[in-house]
């Protein structure tokens, strides 16, 4: 038979054009085997949209149909109210008049919990209509995330005292961890953090309470967990290590490990980490969506002219691309936008990370590995025999990366990668400090990208600043030569939506530092940074300010967010500028160079000890430093030097000679000022070598080269051939033993 509430509901529903007079029959008698209210079906399946379904029914029952999200509950009216019982019934107590108690529900025609509140609390009920939804997080924004888990728990478990032995908190540990409720509590943490958007979980103990935080847009936000939720710490903390398998009873060291979940809509790759504090172990949950919808250039938030010049040095067919930012500045993200809009069928593209966040259909990646020795230096080396067209590397730390980078750009890959520096003419010098010449950052590099993240404004909250902030309508007025009243600043009020913060979701800002002519001739002049950025900047560059002004401007973000991330650009005009065309034209002869010492023709003369092995070698990575020495053409016992001191690692080493790795090659005979470190602390080695050996590697697109001593102390070249005997022996040791 069919119910007399429905029939009514399904009548209002047909007079109001939200449904066909046929298809309210048709479920109507559908709905008679299941029994299930017309109204919840047409939600749950999306017949009719749940608030014209509910606006009905309020109107049916004569009910008050209210926006829970917008109303303000008492704290005392909670308290009052069992957080079990307002759970297990799904209401959400709203306020106590006298004898009455007014419940918010979706369910208005469950008579079975307005009797309970009746018979066990002792108070009338007068019912009104909310959205189902709006009653779970009105459940834990008031009672707390979890709370009837929590509630359950404590009834369920006796409480933990704080001087239990080791033995027997492990035998607790395992017998709560596996326990329904623990998992189930846990969860309901992750769940959250899902549904608002968090892309870490951080859970810190201390001595009175445990704090759980969520960061959502960059910025740490409680977690609104209840303070019992301190006994179950433990628990907790075993619970998500079983499922990243880790061990659950070592507590005195930090671990690492991964789990994957599942919701509704996706996989989500937990990457979890742990360190010991004095209150127990801290634990922080990085959440990565296992199936990414990547970004597209157009939604990075670049401007017109960036979006035009990002697409023109993506379509390079060779050089380098840095893109440069603190940990956290979205710079994987921009990457992986740029290697989807090249990510086509005739391109190889090979990517080496550290971690490895996204997995990207139709790109080979490689998960950087130093327990195994797979550094990016030697992960970049075998890349290049697979042939790619595309080289991704996460980030140069060193300069044995940078210069085979730079080595595989100039054999015509192109190569994307990350460096830290504040601004994007920084770059230039975070290179060069490195160990890399002046030239071959002027030949291989195309452009240095830096970006920063700044939060999007609530569209829900967003409102104007009528006053004040005068200085920053002045500076950008002057920025984009307009009139101070035509500068409109916006920011968030703070809501629901958006957790109070006026804030939701996060956009980029950026800064392109193009390399042409001039700037390649300041580097070759070896310019400070700051002259650097004038000169882009006299070419068009926007900078890291200026684009957060722009949308300032636009109503994105706020004042304080572009303050808080980008420093005011320095005034200068032209004058400031120095002739860039005149650095770009510096020859060699123009290059200082400066006295080094003298010598006897003696010491030119002294025979290649490298070559005719009198000496033990071995293979060995020594760090090594050395400059370029030129001879007068006048007095070739006259040896100067321009005072550039380069930094290398030995292939290998005897007292006759060294062999080390290069970016560049060198003519035969050319004489270096060496300095090998054999062991840190000690006094380095210190004299000329000639080179006498040039061997290029085609695979790694780096160079070899050999040097015999010319001029080494008997002492010095003592301390080498013992270091190598030793060497020896212990590599003869390790593969006996193996």
């Amino acid at each position: 038979m069919v119910k007399h509430n429905d029939k009514i509901l399904a009548d209002e529903l047909v007079k109001a054009t939200l449904l066909s007079q046929a298809k309210a029959d048709q479920l109507l008698v559908e709905l008679q085997s299941s029994g299930e209210p017309l109204h919840a079906y047409l939600i749950r399946q999306g017949i009719v949209p749940e608030r014209q379904v509910l606006e009905k029914l309020a109107s049916v029952h004569q009910l008050s149909f209210l926006d829970l999200k917008s109303m303000t509950i008492d704290k005392n009216v909670v308290e009052k109210i069992p957080v079990r019982f307002a759970t297990y019934f799904k209401f959400m107590p709203i306020k106590i008049e006298g004898r009455v108690l007014t419940v918010a529900t979706a369910n208005p025609l469950d008579i079975k919990f307005q009797d309970e509140i009746r018979v066990h609390l002792g108070l009338e009920p007068k019912v009104v209509l909310v959205r189902d939804a709006d009653i779970a997080e009105a459940l834990n924004k008031y009672y707390g995330l979890a709370a009837n888990t929590l509630d359950k728990l404590s009834k369920d478990t006796k409480k933990t005292t704080a001087d239990e032995s080791p033995a027997a908190w492990v035998e607790d540990l395992e017998t709560n961890a596996n326990d329904a409720s623990v998992s189930k509590l846990v969860n309901e943490i992750l769940l959250e953090a899902h549904k608002k958007r968090a892309t870490d979980i951080h859970i810190e103990p201390y001595r009175n309470k445990v704090r759980v935080r969520y960061r959502i847009d960059g910025l740490l936000l409680d977690a609104n967990i209840p303070p019992g939720v301190k006994p179950f710490l433990l628990s907790i903390i075993s619970r998500i290590k079983l499922m990243a398998n880790l061990s659950i009873v070592e507590k005195r060291l930090p671990q690492d490990g991964s789990a994957i979940v599942k919701t509704r809509e996706q996989d989500l790759d937990l990457r979890v980490s742990t360190i010991p504090t004095p209150r127990g172990e801290s634990m922080v949950i990085r959440i990565l969506p296992t199936n990414i919808t990547l970004l597209s250039l157009e939604r990075l938030g670049l401007e017109e002219r960036n979006l035009r010049l990002f697409r023109e040095l993506i379509q390079k067919p060779h050089g380098i691309i840095l893109v440069t930012g603190p940990t956290g500045s979205g710079k994987t993200t921009t990457l992986y936008a740029c290697l989807n809009e090249l990510n086509t069928a005739d391109r190889k593209i090979i990517t080496l990370e550290d971690p490895l966040e996204y997995e990207l259909e139709g790109i080979t990646q490689i998960q950087v590995n130093s327990k195994v020795n797979l550094d990016f230096a030697a992960g970049l080396r075998s890349v290049l025999r697979h042939d790619p067209d595309i080289i991704m590397v996460g980030e140069i730390r060193d300069v044995e990366t940078a210069e085979i980078a730079i080595r595989t750009a100039l054999t015509g890959h192109l190569v994307f990668s990350t460096l830290h520096t504040n601004d994007a003419a920084s770059g230039v010098t975070r290179l060069i400090e490195m160990g890399l010449e002046p030239f071959l950052v002027s030949s291989s590099i195309e452009a240095f990208i830096a970006q920063r993240l700044v939060r999007i404004i609530c569209s829900h909250c967003k409102e104007e600043v009528i006053s004040g902030l005068d200085d920053v309508r002045q500076e950008i007025a002057a920025t984009f030569k307009m009139d101070v009243k035509a500068v409109k600043i916006y920011k968030g009020r703070g809501c629901d939506y958006c957790n109070g913060t006026g804030y939701y979701g996060r956009s980029a800002i950026y800064e392109i530092l193009v390399m042409n002519e001039e700037i390649r001739g300041g580097i070759l002049g070896k310019v400070r940074a700051d002259v650097i950025k004038k000169l882009a900047m006299k070419n068009g560059m926007t900078t890291l300010r200026q684009d957060g002004w722009r949308k300032v401007l636009e109503g994105i973000t706020t004042v304080s967010e572009v303050m808080e991330i980008a420093v005011k650009d320095e005034n200068w005009d032209a004058s400031d500028v120095p002739d860039a065309a005149g650095l770009s034209s510096v020859s060699a002869s123009e290059i200082p160079h400066f006295v080094l010492r003298e010598i006897t023709p003696e010491i030119l003369k002294v025979k290649d000890d490298y070559n005719s092995r009198t000496y033990s070698r071995v293979e060995a990575r020594v760090g090594i430093r050395y400059q370029v020495v030129e001879q007068d053409d006048n007095d070739m016992t006259h040896l100067t030097t321009d005072g550039v001191e380069h930094s290398s690692i030995t292939k290998d080493v005897s007292a006759g000679g060294v062999r080390f790795v290069t970016g560049y090659t060198l003519p035969l005979g050319t004489i270096l000022q060496l300095k090998i470190q054999l062991e840190k602390g000690e006094k380095s080695i210190d004299c000329l070598g000639k080179i006498c050996r040039v061997e290029e590697d085609s695979v790694s697109a780096m160079f070899n080269l050999a040097a015999y001593y010319l001029d080494i102390s008997s002492a010095d070249r003592v301390r080498l051939d013992n270091y190598a005997r030793a060497k020896l022996v212990g590599n003869n040791s390790s593969q006996g033993d193996s």
